[in-house]
């Protein structure tokens, strides 16, 4: 059996798709944070057969929730204080993203304008589509299949 350290202070991205921790590690830029970083895949879950997890140790303000719940809203952040949980958070898609994905759209002003930010609005839940603000360009994909 693996064992990983307990964290004193930090979070645990639980519930991750097998084979999706190394893109979550990079979309959330962990890389760029000076703080441990554990990723275990192919974790044996009566939930799920495997999945991934990710634990960090630093503090939970240094991740970006919105760009978690777009990657995967299934994924549970379990909050670590004193190397217990203090708090479970349930991510849900967010209203609006920046910077996280580009509009394809050609003729859009993104395409145009270097310094212009690419923000995407959540047009239907259900179907998690989300559009181009400037042009309304669909993002087609989903980020996490």
């Amino acid at each position: 059996m693996l064992n990983v350290g307990a964290l004193h202070e930090g979070f645990v991205l639980d519930h991750i798709k097998a084979g999706k921790a190394m893109t979550i590690y990079h979309d959330l830029r962990l890389d760029k944070l000076d703080c441990t970083v554990a990723i275990i895949k192919n974790a044996k879950s009566n939930k799920m057969g495997v999945k991934d997890i990710i634990k960090v140790e630093c503090p939970i303000e240094n991740l970006d929730l919105d760009i978690l719940g777009f990657i995967d809203h299934n994924i549970t952040v379990n909050i670590i204080k004193d190397e217990k949980i203090v708090e479970k958070r349930i991510l849900k898609l967010p209203k609006q993203i920046t910077n996280v994905i580009k509009c394809k759209n050609p003729r859009c002003i993104t395409s145009i304008e270097q310094g212009l930010d690419h923000v995407f609005i959540l047009a239907d839940p259900e179907k998690e589509v989300y559009r181009c603000k400037y042009c309304e360009e669909k993002y087609r994909g989903k980020r996490n299949k």
